[in-house]
């Protein structure tokens, strides 16, 4: 029997072993063997003989149902000092049969259309699933590339060729669960909302507070969230937006600062979805006019299997669009909070410079940046740093964006007049040694955040600008005199995430070297070795070729040097030349050097960063 045509895989990186020779078509025909598998392993010289009879004495009296790959893949089989696991084997198996190789991506599978293609039964009956329906053929993964008796009827049913690719037994069986699981989900959620697509969702509200049995759209959109989450916490997603467009739902996660498409589902479903969210952040359902603010406190799954899994927190914001309300989900893992300084992406220099910052008894610090550039991440880390058993720490937020039991964490109200001003004023009268206000907006806030320094508090607070330096005339901006100013301000911290280059696919760039760099941000200088890498893509960085991200930082602080600009006829130039002189690192300064010791790319760090206007004024 002959294997459907496929395309030739590329030779894999890091995942495979020692190169095989040439692929050969097998005359098998069936299930796959393991027998045969090892036999081929021999052959190929990447198992020895007598190895191959250990693990053939092992397994004959083994578990049979697991699948061949999977069994060989525990084996603790090696090949050029490498484990031949289950991954490495089936790419290996790919090649040598001239299979393509697939490593399936769920973001990349239309899940509504690919459950069409066949039932869930005959999908697992076959170890098969469909990955892609095009305009021209049908991509399928399959476990077992020899038994292709059933092909012929997917096309006939499908009217379209198929093309077999060659997928991890594993994710073949787990996606087949998911996608079947979810799909009929969604399914059972829009048959009900197809009679009404605008209905009431007071009503769902009800079932869900009863003790009736719940009907199958109730049960559909409970599984649908379910999913939702688990996959969004699978894939590393910082944002979770359920956004109604004219004919559609449309899921996007944020991966590394990039949003990424997900799924499209009916409106009615999508509004189910976001009603069911809002009353478990206990919101009002009803209200759909205006916006709202909620959060949610789940669990993650234990990867094990256990069912003790990491805690995490979701913030919940809601917008009347014109095409329905409009969700956003903020995902907040505590283990955020518990970075360390040099986890996050601060040098060694900076990094000592603000552990010092922060032991000071007095003082106002601010942290400044757009909003998602990781403000909150180092406020929270700091914060947990400093709060032991002999201090108290108390915070006013707008919201809470991260539960934390060392503080004492206040909320603000507007509807009972409880804002910045007014909680930091109630937050003096409560013995505080430490106070962070989630953002200075105005002079009242700021005055009383004055108020709070001089009295012998240190006080912690953000603004939204583009540099360190602009914090300090943002302040006057406010009317803070600048006397007061250098009075209580000891330093300010700007900052920017970027994305980080995959370690699985970089590669080295010789395209940038040492001039590269240092005309970037000239006069300065780079010292050291620079290893530059540009970004290729692959599926474990979803083709991006960025994984991850870290911060940079640029820290000035306030001394005396800085101190003698602070007059009302300031000159921010003449400040930002001061603080250079003083060890200030400028925000581009910091990316640049990320770029050579390889982390990132100089075209993240342009996109990221803010250039000075008039280009970089020298330090001296």
């Amino acid at each position: 029997m002959t294997l459907p045509k496929a395309v030739r895989p590329p030779a894999p990186t890091g995942t495979a072993p020692a190169a095989a020779p040439a692929a050969r078509a097998p005359m098998a025909t069936g299930r796959l063997d393991w027998r045969l598998l090892l036999r081929w392993l021999v052959e190929d010289s990447l198992v020895r003989a007598e190895e191959a009879s250990r693990v053939a004495r092992r397994f004959e009296a083994g578990d049979t149902r697991l699948h061949p790959l999977v069994r060989l893949g525990g084996a603790g089989l090696e090949a050029g000092g490498r484990a031949l696991d289950t991954e490495a084997l089936t790419v290996w198996l790919a090649r040598r049969i001239g299979m393509a190789y697939l490593k399936i991506d769920p973001l990349k599978v239309d899940v509504g259309r690919v459950a069409d293609v066949m039932s869930i039964q005959y999908a697992e009956r076959r170890h098969a699933l469909p990955l892609q329906v095009g305009l021209t053929e049908v991509t399928i993964a399959t476990a077992e590339p020899f038994d292709v008796a059933w092909v012929t009827e997917i096309e006939s049913h499908t009217r379209k060729p198929v093309r077999l690719v060659l997928a991890h037994p594993d994710d073949v069986r787990r996606y087949t669960t998911e996608f079947y699981s979810i799909a009929r989900s969604v399914r059972a959620a829009q048959k009900s909302g197809e009679s009404s697509a605008t209905a009431n969702f007071e009503q769902l509200v009800e079932l869900g507070r009863s003790n009736r049995q719940l009907d199958a759209n109730d049960q559909g959109v409970v599984q649908v969230v379910d999913w939702l989450w688990q996959y969004a916490f699978d894939q590393r997603a910082s944002d979770i937006h359920l956004e109604p467009r004219r004919d559609m739902g449309v899921i996007r996660f944020r991966i590394d600062g990039v949003l990424h498409s997900v799924y499209q589902l009916p409106l009615g479903v999508l509004n189910a979805m976001i009603a069911r969210i809002k009353l478990l952040g206990r919101m009002d359902v009803v209200e759909r006019r205006r916006p709202l603010d909620g959060r949610i406190k789940t669990r993650r799954p234990d990867p094990a299997g256990g069912e003790g899994g990491s805690e995490v927190e979701m913030r919940l914001s809601t917008l009347p669009t014109a095409f329905g309300e409009k969700m956003v989900m903020r995902i907040f893992s505590p283990d955020n909070a518990s970075k360390s300084l040099r986890s996050l992406g601060f040098a060694e220099d900076d990094a000592q410079a603000w552990e010092t910052l922060i032991a000071r008894p007095h003082g106002i610090i601010l942290v400044t940046g757009p909003t998602g550039s990781g403000k909150t991440t180092t406020l929270y880390s700091t914060l947990k740093t400093l709060a032991t058993d002999e201090v108290n720490v108390c915070t006013i937020e707008d919201p809470i964006e991260m539960i934390e039991p060392a503080f004492n964490q206040t909320q603000v109200h507007s509807a009972v007049d409880l804002g910045f001003a007014e909680g930091l004023r109630a937050l003096m009268r409560q013995d505080p040694d430490i106070i962070m206000v989630g953002e200075i907006r105005d002079l009242a806030t700021a005055e009383m955040a004055i108020q709070a320094a001089l009295t012998g508090h240190l006080v912690f607070s953000t603004l939204h600008t583009n540099d360190a330096v602009g914090a300090i005339t943002r302040l006057m901006d406010l009317g803070v005199p600048p006397y007061l100013v250098s009075a209580t301000v000891i330093g300010v911290l700007a900052q920017r995430l970027v994305r980080t280059l995959c370690p699985a696919c970089r590669q080295r760039d010789d395209s940038v070297d040492r001039a590269a760099l240092e005309a970037t941000v000239t006069p300065w200088r780079v010292a050291g070795t620079v290893k530059a890498y540009r970004a290729v893509g692959c599926l474990e960085c979803r083709h991006t070729g960025y994984r991850g991200r870290a911060g940079l930082y640029e820290l000035l602080q306030l001394d005396a040097a800085t101190q003698a600009h602070l007059h009302p006829a300031l000159d921010i130039q003449s400040l930002r030349r001061a603080a250079l002189r003083e060890g200030m690192q400028p925000l581009r300064l910091a990316g640049v050097l990320k770029v050579a010791e390889g982390l990132t790319t100089l075209e993240e760090i342009l996109r990221s960063t803010p250039a000075p206007d008039g280009g970089f004024p020298s330090p001296g």
